[in-house]
């Protein structure tokens, strides 16, 4: 009888895993052979459950050819989980059983006698994000919630699949190593411990879906507001050249009438000049060599200046006496009696800009490497203000509208601007709008009634170009960037009652020579109703010198000493150590005044109606008399 018994009880273990397998469809590696396999509901797992009072686990073998012995000891050990083996049928399928199916097997049965709790059958009415939440927070291989704490917390493989840790731990055991979701491989030093209460991944792909929307958007946003600046300055761009060319078919009308109207008052006779050009001269007169003035011996002028108010002729040069009286100063020369006088000590260092406003008392503007730009009385031969710039001074000029403003340009490129009635620093800074390259030459043109350019302001040159700064009203300034030649540029002379200027260049690729540009200064509305204008220049004639340029020469535009419309343009030669003077009306060579040495500065002037013209090299003046 008890054998018997025991036999009955290993039946029932046989059966209990056979409905097992066929509830939980465990079997991964074969398909049920012939037959169906009744379903084990959850009811009646628990009704067998309740029929028994022990809390024992059925250990289930590995393997179908166990003895009878171990089945009989598996019977003893484990207490019976389903009714007898009567009212369970048996499987129609007698095929085998895999190792993984049946560590499944052991696992469910184990969570599932411990828990004591019966399987509930998913509410098919429930909502499907509560059934997602419930799936989310169930163990893959039990089908039990997880715990934050205790043998079942949540983990996690290195591939991102979560399990109960007992769960996954026992599965990495009996398997070859894989994880039982992806099949990668997996071990047990992989199994991470996640601390987490719960685990939900919030849905972001709409927001993502939005961002990448905005970001497009403001991609368009940026491209279209691109494209209506770059309309923009076409559409001005259009604007000038439109009112440049109204303005010449205008001339080009009123010559054209001009030329009716003389042409028939005189049929044989008419004489036409294009806009911007100058009128030649007819004289037979030239330069000729008056007096030369021997400045320093060790060299190292630079620039000079003549005061109409004292007529007087004033060279940078260095201090003669450096031992006892360091930096450099000016020395003066009379031009009424042809005599040089005496040494007068100003900056510590080299001086780079000189300057006569209109003033009668004969103040000298001075600017110098050594940060300051001062002021000098010529009639007490002291200096009577000093202005510290911060920066080296490289030019200067007078306001020629008002005495009380003078102006500094700075080796950035920035203008400053003081007012002789303010001693401590400067009342407003020009900021450059392009490059901070140094501001080499510096002219102010007065506000006069010209056809051209009727406003005043400040003509700035700099190494990479040229800009008009018109003055406003209130003493604000409008920048105008002249059309010049990209580089190169070293020097912008002005001619006030012309409206011309002279811009020097370097030697380049393109044109192996100094050239010197004589450009019409010239200004058109910015639209017609509107009273801004916009100020520009028209090349009118250039001229060539020779091949070499290493210093920062100064050149000079001015009208003909002859009175009769002509301008002279006059320009230091280094390769031939000499100037140059042409006729700016012909563009012909009038003369070439021999130096011993290159050329710095040239500076017309007149003394008791006599014309002369001064040139300057590094060691002495030269004066040309006009007869």
């Amino acid at each position: 009888a008890r054998r018997q018994q025991r036999i009955s009880r290993s039946q029932r273990t046989v059966s209990a895993r056979a409905a097992l397998d066929s509830y939980f469809q465990l079997s991964r590696t074969q398909e049920p052979t012939t037959g169906q396999v009744p379903h084990l509901e959850p009811s009646h797992v628990a009704r067998g459950d309740r029929e028994h009072s022990s809390d024992e686990i059925i250990e289930v073998s590995d393997s179908d050819s166990s003895t009878s012995e171990e089945e009989e000891g598996a019977a003893e050990a484990a207490a019976p989980l389903s009714p007898p083996a009567q009212e369970a049928p048996a499987a129609a399928g007698s095929g085998g059983f895999c190792p993984s199916v049946c560590l499944a097997v052991d696992i469910y049965a184990e969570r599932f006698v411990s828990s004591r709790t019966p399987l509930k059958k998913p509410d098919p009415s429930a909502p499907v994000a509560l059934q997602d939440e419930e799936e989310g927070d169930t163990c893959a291989i039990c089908f039990e919630q997880w715990t934050n704490a205790g043998d079942h917390r949540l983990s996690a493989l290195r591939c991102g699949h979560l399990f109960g840790y007992t769960c996954i731990e026992r599965w990495l055991k009996g398997q070859a190593g894989k994880c039982p979701q992806c099949n990668k491989k997996a071990k047990r030093s992989d199994i991470v411990v996640l601390y987490a209460r719960t685990l939900k991944a919030l849905d972001t792909s709409e927001q993502e879906r939005m961002k990448s929307s905005l970001e497009k958007e403001q991609m368009l946003r940026r491209q279209a507001e691109l494209e209506s600046a770059q309309s923009r300055l076409q559409l001005q761009v259009l604007t000038d050249e439109c009112s440049k060319l109204r303005k010449q078919v205008q001339e080009l009308k009123a010559l054209v009438a001009q030329h009716n109207v003389s042409a028939s008052q005189q049929p044989g006779s008419s004489c036409t000049c294009l806009p911007g050009s100058l009128p030649s001269s007819q004289s037979q007169r030239k330069y000729h060599l008056e007096k030369v003035f021997v400045v320093s011996q060790a060299g190292n002028c630079r620039v000079m200046a003549y005061c109409d108010a004292l007529s007087c002729l004033v060279v940078s040069q260095p201090s003669p006496q450096s031992t006892f009286i360091p930096g450099c100063g000016v020395k003066m020369m009379s031009v009424a009696n042809m005599k040089s006088s005496q040494y007068i000590a100003i900056h510590s260092k080299q001086i780079r800009g000189l300057a006569f406003g209109r003033r009668a008392d004969g103040l000298l503007l001075s600017a110098a490497l050594d940060n300051t730009l001062k002021l000098t009385s010529l009639a007490t031969n002291t200096v009577v203000q000093t202005y510290n710039t911060g920066r080296p001074v490289w030019s200067c000029c007078w306001c020629l509208d008002d005495t009380n403003y003078v102006y500094a340009g700075l080796v950035n490129g920035s203008i400053m601007i003081y007012d002789l009635r303010d001693t401590n620093s400067h009342v407003q800074e020009l900021v450059p709008q392009k490059s901070r390259c140094p501001m080499v030459s510096l002219s102010y043109l007065p506000r006069m009634a010209s056809a051209s350019l009727p406003y005043g302001g400040i003509l700035a040159g700099s190494l990479e170009g040229a800009c008009f700064w018109e003055q406003k009203s209130g003493n604000s300034y409008r920048p105008h960037h002249l059309p010049l030649e990209p580089g190169g540029c070293i020097d912008i002379q002005t001619e006030i009652s012309t409206r011309h200027c002279l811009a020097t260049y370097r030697p380049s690729k393109n044109n192996p020579c100094v050239r010197c540009v004589m450009m019409e200064l010239t200004c058109s509305p910015l639209t017609e109703a509107s009273e801004d204008v916009v100020c520009s220049s028209n090349p009118v004639q250039t001229f060539s010198a020779g091949p070499t340029c290493k210093l920062l020469t100064k050149n000079a535009i001015f009208q003909s000493p002859e009175e009769d419309g002509s301008v002279f343009v006059c320009a230091g030669d280094e390769a031939s150590n000499s100037a140059l003077l042409w006729d700016a009306g012909s563009g012909s060579l009038l003369q070439k005044l021999q130096a011993a040495l290159p050329v710095l500065d040239i500076c017309p002037l007149e003394v008791n109606q006599t014309h002369l013209l001064a040139t300057l090299t590094e060691k002495m003046v030269k004066l040309y008399k006009w007869q």
